[in-house]
């Protein structure tokens, strides 16, 4: 059927009548000019793609309605103009996707309809650790050694490459999936099929949303629902509300963008926006560069919303000539957005939409701050650190506490490295890490490391050369302005050496520490510190070894390294003495705000932008050599440990299945809050004495070869075995942190996967207790084929981070939530009762459904299957056996 709405089409530039676009202002609508802008883009989105099949005229009513409609839950889709995928997540969906193409054939079907249909982008991120460190040629060195670990896997996704259209990859070496995005890849308006768009995407990594610091509404969805998407599916969502965040004031001369974003993050957790879209409007959104803007959008998932949308302004358009866009396709970009009522300008507040709520930020009132130790949204004012630390350190064990005995707060442990001595206590500093796209993709505070690093370097302070410091850039650009603007070679001096281009030490890839330094932290049992740029410090996350972690401005994390320790109050104390033994506080070395904007004028030019990004397809030679086969099907190597076709789809055909009763399920693990997608999904480093270090050496490898379960997310065998592998898990059943549950029919303790094993060869269900915002964290789709793998059939929590709950939804695990005002202490819930869950023959969305005890006790909980799309996909057992049955039929 032809759109309904192509009365409203017509040419941007009458000269070129071909290029046609949507022109909502023709709406004649008055509703349209009080939406949110980021309501706008969904507005768009269905005008454009209204067949009244997937989208249907009914969708464009209700968002068009959105001031009536956002209290509703009602459905609407969306259909993004991109998807992006980093290597973490872009490797199991290839494999999906191979998987797909035989499973399809098996069906009769032709394999080649399993395409991606909506353009992807695949940034190859994630594979790089920090094994080598200060020395001028760790980043050979650790790119060497991501190649030899990666070949397999680098292998695959080439063939992906050339087997599947609308796929691109972005070699390795080459940036940070959202960097690159910011400075490369987004378009902010697309040109595309002869019409004009607004520029959207969707992608594997929960902080896609740093685009929407562009005007490119963005965030992150799991790899299941990314894989539809590229199928041509829309994605179904509950037409969001929209919280105005207004800005207003100036920062101070020492704050910096990083300061901003957590006092935002703390502040947005605090007024509670799971689920909603934060608009940011006001004066004080045109003090902000598109940097500090995307800083802020960065970190949208650490305070919990859908996405932090800035929209497009005149500063925006100014980035994309100050990247090296074509200036011809920006001025159109920017004509076409005036056209539809996109553009804006905060300094005019009559162009202020309705908001569902409005929150308000004075940037004059933020302070200089780190977040931790263990959560992002826990801020800590700079002047406050040390108390806060030492605080913590006899706090009850938990997000603010490591529960250490009074007496052993001031333990010291002396050890030797490299021929001289040192001593470790509480709070010491052994990694430093400038990294992460939050900060690294923002001139301002890395050129303000840089300034610190000079000015520490001509003071003669250093940094004690156990401290493991690293600096892996987002991209290419920010080496380049770095070296052309002179401080490199100071960042080098103080240690702080590019190891990599990519996300390292932020997702746990901070390599190994050195054993001397270890042996001192499992001596001391000491709570030893990790200072990163980076936008996630989970426990266990950054490193096994560091069990505080404090996220901070690039300036800081130097200051730290060189202060070695967050037990210091930097307004009283020394950052150092110099050889002259003159003391040298951080004042005294702190960049002033007119100083690193001078700089940035001078040498962050597009000439810089142009250069490395003309090239980055075919720049990394190692890449350019590998050999990948040609074949349309993927021949499986039944001898890799890397690459393994996935059991999701054995058995598959084209009849559905009804939906059965859960009967006398198991409780396999019992958890309390904010249990993340770090504690369930494999990541980070495969331990020696684990199931997946296990089944890797009965396959004939030895440690050494192990490398990351992030690099293993083709293999299902490793990923299941490494599912609640996590080593700071904390079980109910068990009374110490680790990777254990009870095996109740025997009374043993296991390890997750093994009793997960013994529990599947007898032949018995299995669920998951849990507490508030289960799965918060990564958008990580292994968190719920891992449990699937394992046998999983629902989980029973309190609430649910958005994306995971939708990556249970598309492995067809059932989302239980306890009514309000219930949990498992209210019902008396011990873990150790069978449960028995009544899956009624009819379903809809949110709907109750019974649960029946083997003591006799019976309740009700909520089915968070919230949209009729969901319970299609439930009905077809996942979202990808759904897709299948459509493209085989």
């Amino acid at each position: 059927m032809s759109n309904p709405f192509v009365r409203i089409v017509e040419p941007l530039d009458p000269k070129q009548p071909l290029k046609k676009f949507f022109n909502l202002s023709k709406l004649e609508d008055v509703r349209y000019a009080r939406l949110p802008f980021s309501i706008r883009i969904l507005l768009e989105a269905a005008i454009r793609n209204c067949d009244e099949f997937l989208v249907k005229k009914g969708d464009v009513e209700n968002i068009l309605n959105w001031k009536v409609m956002q209290h509703k839950n009602v459905e609407v889709p969306f259909k993004p103009a991109r998807v992006i995928l980093q290597d973490f997540t872009g490797v199991p969906a290839v494999v999906d996707f191979a998987a797909m193409r035989d499973a399809v054939k098996k069906l009769g079907g032709d394999p080649e309809k399993i395409n991606p249909i909506c353009p992807a982008d695949l940034v190859i991120d994630h594979s790089i650790q920090v094994d080598f460190n200060r020395q001028s040629d760790s980043l050979q060195k650790n790119q060497d050694l991501e190649f030899e670990r990666n070949k397999e896997r680098f292998e695959f996704l080439k063939w992906g490459s050339q087997a599947f259209k609308n796929l691109r990859i972005i070699p390795p070496g080459s940036g940070i999936i959202h960097q690159v995005n910011l400075e490369y890849l987004a378009r902010v308006v697309m040109d595309q099929d002869g019409y004009y768009y607004p520029d959207s995407v969707v992608g594997t990594d929960s902080h896609t949303t740093m685009i929407d610091g562009l005007g490119v509404l963005g965030w992150g969805v799991g790899g299941i629902e990314a894989e539809a998407v590229m199928l041509g599916q829309p994605i179904s969502m509950v037409l969001p509300e929209v919280v105005g965040y207004k800005l207003v004031g100036n920062p101070q001369p020492l704050v910096t963008s990083t300061d901003i974003v957590l006092t935002i993050t703390k502040h947005l957790r605090q007024v509670g926006v799971v689920g909603k879209f934060v608009e940011f409007f006001g004066p004080g959104v045109a003090q902000l560069s598109i940097a500090d803007r995307a800083t802020i959008a960065n970190m949208c998932p650490e305070y919990g919303a859908t996405a932090a949308y800035f929209p497009v302004d005149d500063i925006s358009i100014g980035y994309l000539i100050q990247t090296g866009r074509d200036k011809e396709k920006v001025m159109c970009t920017k004509r076409y957005l005036e056209a539809v009522g996109m553009l804006r300008d905060f300094k005019n507040s009559s162009q202020d939409p309705d908001f569902t709520q409005v929150v308000e930020l004075d940037l004059h009132t933020v302070v200089p701050c780190c977040s931790g130790p263990k959560r992002p949204q826990d801020k800590v004012a700079v002047s406050d650190m040390k108390k806060d630390f030492e605080t913590c350190l006899g706090a009850k064990q938990g997000f603010k506490g490591f529960q250490i005995a009074p007496d052993r707060h001031n333990s010291i442990v002396k050890f030797n490295f490299e021929g001289r001595d040192f001593e470790l206590a509480h709070g010491s500093v052994v990694i430093a890490a400038i990294t992460s796209c939050t900060n690294t993709s923002n001139p301002s505070v890395m050129l303000g490391a840089g300034l610190l690093a000079k000015k520490a370097v001509e003071a003669g302070l250093t940094v004690k050369p156990y401290i493991k410091t690293s600096l892996s850039p987002g991209s290419g650009v920010v080496t380049y302005y770095l070296r052309e603007s002179g401080v490199m070679r100071y960042l080098s001096q103080l240690g702080f050496d590019v190891v990599g281009y990519g996300c390292m030490t932020c997702i746990g890839n901070s390599g190994p520490l050195p054993e001397s330094v270890v042996e001192a932290i499992t001596q001391g049992d000491l709570v030893a510190v990790g200072v990163l740029s980076g936008n996630r410090n989970f426990e266990g996350r950054v490193h096994p070894n560091t069990r505080a972690n404090y996220l901070a401005s690039p300036p800081l994390v130097i200051a730290y390294a060189i202060a070695g320790t967050v037990r210091i109050d930097f307004e009283k104390e020394p950052l150092g003495i110099n050889a002259s033994g003159k003391k040298i506080f951080l004042k005294d070395i702190w960049p002033t705000r007119n100083e690193i904007q001078a700089v940035e004028r001078q040498f962050v030019i597009p000439g810089m932008f142009k250069e490395v990004y003309q090239k980055i397809e075919t720049v990394n030679k190692s890449w350019n050599a590998l050999d990948a086969p040609s074949d349309k099907l993927y021949t499986w190597n039944p001898k890799s440990t890397y690459i393994k076709s996935p059991p999701f789809f054995d058995g598959l055909t084209l009849a559905l299945q009804t939906p059965k009763t859960i009967e006398d399920a198991y409780v396999l693990l019992s958890f309390g809050d904010s249990v993340t997608t770090d504690h369930i999904s494999p990541a980070g480093n495969i331990a020696r004495n684990s199931p997946a270090a296990r089944y890797l050496t009965s396959r004939g490898l030895t440690p050494r070869e192990f490398n990351s379960y992030g690099s293993r997310r083709g293999n299902d065998a490793v990923m299941a075995r490494g599912t609640f592998a996590n080593i700071r898990l904390v079980n109910k059943f068990i009374d110490k942190q680790g990777p254990q549950t009870i095996h109740f029919p025997s009374g043993e303790i296991l390890d997750v996967f093994d009793a997960a094993e013994r529990y599947k060869q007898a032949g018995h269900p299995l669920i998951v207790l849990a507490g508030k915002e289960y799965g918060a964290g990564s958008s990580r789709d292994w968190a719920a084929k891992g449990p699937f793998l394992l046998g999983v059939k629902a989980v029973l929590a309190e609430s649910y981070e958005r994306i995971h709950r939708s990556n249970l939804v598309g492995m067809g695990v059932i989302p239980l939530q306890y009514l309000p005002g219930e949990d498992a202490g209210t019902l008396g819930l011990t873990g150790r009762e069978r449960y028995t869950i009544i899956i009624p023959e009819k379903l809809k969305p949110q709907m109750n459904v019974q649960i029946k005890l083997d003591t006799g006790k019976t309740f009700h909980a909520i089915m968070r299957f919230d949209t009729d799309v969901e319970l299609t996909y439930f009905h077809n057992g996942g979202i990808l056996n759904y897709m299948i049955r459509k493209m085989a039929s």
